[in-house]
């Protein structure tokens, strides 16, 4: 007998899409079937399946002189990592944006215990947004309210189609809301772009910018907002397409920008951000106008969000001070501690290093004590000393997390992890009190 779990929130990207129907045996050990989701988040909870034929880590693993792995117990790699919190002089933790906040939280109970550098996905995606909005604010709004009254859409530096799949069916371009009863048809989409991309595809109009160029149109864009004259070309947009673009803009009862890493990585980066936020306040001006960032992994949102909760800073926070929490990006961050070699030990969890950061700041983590706390096994698993793998939130485990609009969203489990895994909470639980005893605190 199967049993059906509905409205489960999807664990994969920082749309949250929470209208996903599992089908699980009736012992929940094993998924049969997954609904409603994309590709990338069905396999998120069919790659658990028996019928995937999936090979799982269930158990701790510890490097060997030799570079193989040898199994060892929860105990163990609980030991290794307290002890390694306690010896290090500065140790870098980061990653958390594929955990729940409840365990973030613990985490940097365990962080700030140890003096350790905290810092999250954001220092290599979307940290010159945080800047940004440190700097001169955000008029935003929720994916809800794009549904229901968004009529005039932009998507500058952000590809959908592919990076957040469903979210230009669930919000942005073809639902039907509640001012929106047309849906695409009743929706101008302006996509922005250096390349053409599949979002464009679905776009009624695509302005593609020379790379790099984007703060200059978005210039270009504010100056001929005000009616003010521009050159005959910005960026390689002619001067009528960027007039003509802004008027549709102007026309509209509610609009949104979204803006991705083709914003935050390109030449001008938090001060691209800046100027696309004062545009949108311009547009206030006109109409109702929002700006909403592209996050990517399903709670890199919420790890910023809990960080600032506890600490005033949403990344690259120094707590080795033990006193008070440090904020300085460029220094603090984790990219720049692994390249200048300022940290001696790393913990990776719910994130991926070796696949994303310069091979400098690699190659300095594989030669310095290091854990991940993954599920999966990753590139980063591969350079560790010790891979402790935990329970899959929001499969396994219930949680928290924050999507994309910082909208906070209980996360379902829909089956019970192998026996005897621990899940992050767990683990980071017993990891504090382990380290507690090793400092002589209670």
């Amino acid at each position: 007998m199967a049993k059906v779990v509905t409205d489960v929130v999807c664990p994969f990207c920082g749309t949250l899409c929470d209208d996903l129907v599992i089908t699980v045996t009736d012992d929940e050990t094993d998924i049969i079937d997954c609904q409603n989701a994309c590709a990338i988040g069905a396999e998120k909870f069919l790659h658990l399946s028996k019928a995937a034929g999936h090979h799982r880590v269930t158990r701790p693993r510890k490097r060997q002189p030799d570079g193989t792995y040898k199994e060892i117990t929860y105990d163990e790699a609980i030991e290794y990592t307290a002890q390694m919190l306690a010896r290090s002089k500065k140790t870098l933790w980061y990653g958390w944006a594929s955990t729940s906040c409840e365990a973030m939280s613990i985490g940097h109970k365990v962080a700030e215990k140890a003096g350790t550098m905290v810092d999250n996905c954001a220092t290599v995606c979307h940290g010159s947004s945080l800047l940004a909005i440190q700097d001169v604010g955000v008029p935003s709004c929720t994916l809800g309210e794009v549904k229901n009254r968004a009529d005039r859409v932009v998507f500058w530096g952000c590809n959908p189609a592919h990076a957040h799949p469903r979210h230009m069916s669930r919000y942005s371009i073809f639902p039907r809301g509640f001012f929106t009863t047309k849906g695409h048809k009743g929706r101008k989409i302006i996509c922005v772009d250096c390349r053409y991309t599949d979002t464009a595809k679905c776009a009624d109009e695509f302005i593609q910018v020379e790379q790099g160029y984007d703060y200059e149109l978005l210039d270009a864009f504010r100056t001929a907002l005000r009616g003010e004259p521009i050159p005959d070309v910005v960026g390689g947009v002619p001067k009528e397409r960027i007039i003509s673009a802004v008027e549709t803009l102007k026309e509209g009862r509610f609009g949104v920008i979204f803006f991705g890493m083709g914003m935050t990585h390109t030449l001008g980066r938090n001060h691209n951000i800046d100027i696309a936020i004062n545009f949108t306040r311009d547009m206030n001006d006109y109409t109702k106008f929002a700006i909403v960032a592209m996050r990517g992994h399903w709670n890199v949102t919420g790890s910023g969000q809990v960080l600032s909760w506890q600490y005033g800073f949403p990344y690259c926070v120094d707590l080795t001070r033990r006193t008070h929490a440090r904020y300085q990006p460029g220094d603090t961050s984790s990219v720049d501690l692994l390249r200048r070699k300022e940290v001696d030990a790393c913990i990776c969890i719910a994130s991926d290093i070796g696949a994303h950061f310069p091979i400098e700041a690699t190659r300095h983590m594989a030669q310095i004590p290091s854990v991940c706390i993954d599920p999966h096994i990753n590139l980063t698993t591969e350079i560790s000393d010790v891979h402790i793998p935990v329970a899959l939130v929001g499969v396994e485990v219930e949680g928290c997390a924050y999507r994309m609009d910082n909208v906070p969203m209980a996360c379902r489990k829909v089956i019970n992890p192998p026996e005897g895994m621990l899940t992050d909470e767990e683990l980071l639980e017993k990891i504090y009190v382990r380290l507690c005893e090793i400092m002589g605190d209670s």
